[in-house]
C-alpha cells in the first residue's frame, strides 16, 4: 500500500507519496533545504556517508545489496561502471568494487568529476537542478581502460537518488555516441523518485534495455513557498577552471579496474598516532573530502575490523540550509585551489574521540585550519605507483 510523506521545509513543502518496499524510508533519509535557485530540498541519505554520519558497515551493506541486485539482473561481464560527482563517487566506487569482489569480469569504474584535467578528452554534460552544472567524465588515459572504456556491453550508471533521470539520459546519449555497441544500461540508486513518464523517455530514448535499481521508489513533489530571504542567498560554489590534475591523486577519473586495497599496516600505523584509545564510548570519525571520500570508507572499514566503533562522512561543496536533519553547519575553504566554499554537516568534534581527515591533495592552509580547529589527523591518499590497486596513507597530526 502506497503510503505519503509530507516534510515541512523552510523553502517549502516536499510530498514523497512511497511505494512498498521492505527497508523503513526513515532508515535510509532524512530531509532539508538546499540553497540553490533550481532545487530548493535535499534527500539525506543515511547510509550514503556523506551529510550524515554513517557506520562502514552499513555503507558495505547497501553497495553489496545494490551490487547484487545488478549482478542478479544481468549486468554480465564487459563493464562500464560510472559514480556520478559529487555525491555518488565513493557509493559508486563501493558497489563497483563490491560487483568485483562477487566475481565480475572485465569491469571499469570510473566517476564523474568537477574539476579539470587538461590533456585527457572528455564527454561534457550538464546536471541541470545542481548549484554547479559543470562536470565531467574523462576518457581513460591507459590504453587497456580506454579500450574497456569504449566496448562496454553493460552501462551502470550509480546515483544516491534520482528525481527525473534526465541527467542519465544526457549521459548516456553523450556515451552511445562514441560507443555505438551499448546493449544495456543499469541505473542505480538508493532511492528512485523519478516519474513514469521520465522513465518512459529515457527508455525510449536511450534505445537500449534500461534496468532500473534501488532499494525504495515512489513519486515527489516540492511546493516553493517563495522565502525570498532565503531565494537571495548565494553561494559561489563554481571552480576557477584552472586543471587540477597535480591535485588529484585519487584515481577513479581516469579509471579504475579493480578495487583499491590499503597497504598492510596502514591502521596499525594509524593507531599510533590516536591520543584517546581507551575512550570507547565515542566513536572514530573518519572523514572523507569533496570527491573523494572512498579513501575514507576504505581506512573506515579497516578501524571498524579491528573493533573500532566508526562513523564515515564527507566534506562536500553542496550548500545546505540548516534545519530538520541537518543540525549543524561548518563552511570552510576548499582544498582544491578554487577558493570556493566547503562544508560539513552534523558535526559536533566533542562527539567524537578522534577525527581522521582523509584527503588527496597535499596539505595546504584550508586543510591545516580545519586539522588544528577539530584536533584531527591527516590521512593523505597516495597509490602505488607500482600497482593499479594498492595505496598508502600518510598519517600526520599538526
Amino acid at each position: 500500500m502506497q503510503k505519503t510523506l509530507t516534510i515541512k521545509l523552510d523553502t517549502g513543502t516536499l510530498r514523497l507519496d512511497i511505494a512498498p518496499g521492505r527497508i523503513p524510508l526513515k532508515r535510509l533519509l532524512g530531509f532539508a533545504a538546499r540553497v540553490s535557485s533550481k532545487r530548493k530540498f535535499l534527500l539525506v541519505s543515511k547510509v550514503l556517508g556523506k551529510h550524515y554520519p554513517v557506520s562502514p558497515k552499513m555503507m558495505g551493506w547497501s553497495y553489496r545489496a545494490l551490487a547484487r541486485a545488478v549482478l542478479n539482473s544481468g549486468a554480465g561481464d564487459n563493464s562500464l561502471w560510472i559514480g556520478m560527482a559529487e555525491t555518488a563517487t565513493g557509493l559508486g566506487y563501493g558497489v563497483f568494487a563490491a560487483a568485483s569482489h562477487a566475481g565480475v569480469q572485465n569491469a571499469l569504474f570510473m566517476q564523474t568529476t568537477r574539476y579539470q584535467i587538461d590533456g585527457c578528452g572528455r564527454l561534457a554534460f550538464e546536471e541541470a537542478h545542481s548549484h554547479a552544472t559543470d562536470f565531467f567524465l574523462y576518457y581513460p588515459e591507459r590504453p587497456d581502460y580506454r579500450r574497456q572504456f569504449l566496448n562496454a556491453q553493460t552501462l551502470v550508471l550509480i546515483d544516491d537518488e534520482i528525481s527525473t533521470g534526465r541527467t542519465f539520459l544526457r549521459l548516456i546519449n553523450a556515451y552511445q555516441a562514441v560507443n555505438p555497441d551499448l546493449q544495456k544500461v543499469f541505473i542505480v540508486s538508493l532511492v528512485n523518485f523519478a516519474h513514469p513518464d521520465d522513465r518512459a523517455l529515457l527508455e525510449a530514448q536511450a534505445g537500449v534495455a534500461v534496468e532500473w535499481v534501488c532499494f525504495r521508489q515512489g513519486l515527489l513533489h516540492f511546493e516553493d513557498n517563495q522565502n525570498t530571504a532565503l531565494d537571495n542567498i548565494i553561494v559561489n560554489v563554481s571552480g576557477n577552471g584552472a586543471c587540477k590534475k597535480h591535485l588529484l591523486a585519487w584515481p577513479g577519473r581516469l579509471g579504475i579496474d579493480v578495487p583499491i586495497q590499503l597497504e598492510t599496516g596502514v591502521v596499525d600505523e594509524l593507531l599510533r598516532l590516536v591520543k584517546n584509545v581507551s575512550d570507547e564510548a565515542r566513536p572514530i570519525l573518519v572523514l572523507g573530502s569533496g570527491e573523494c571520500n572512498a579513501p575514507a570508507y576504505l581506512l573506515g572499514r579497516g578501524l571498524e575490523a579491528k573493533g573500532f566503533n566508526v562513523k564515515v562522512q564527507s566534506t562536500t561543496r553542496s550548500p545546505i540550509h540548516q534545519g530538520n536533519d541537518i543540525a549543524l553547519v561548518c563552511r570552510f575553504e576548499d582544498n582544491y585551489d578554487d577558493g570556493i566554499p566547503n562544508f560539513i554537516y552534523n558535526l559536533n568534534p566533542a562527539a567524537y574521540r578522534e577525527i581522521i581527515l582523509c584527503h588527496e591533495t597535499p596539505l595546504c592552509p584550508p586543510l591545516l585550519e580545519r586539522l588544528q580547529a577539530w584536533q584531527a589527523i591527516s590521512a593523505r591518499f597516495e597509490l602505488n605507483p607500482n600497482t593499479s590497486h594498492h595505496a598508502k596513507l600518510h598519517f600526520f597530526r599538526p
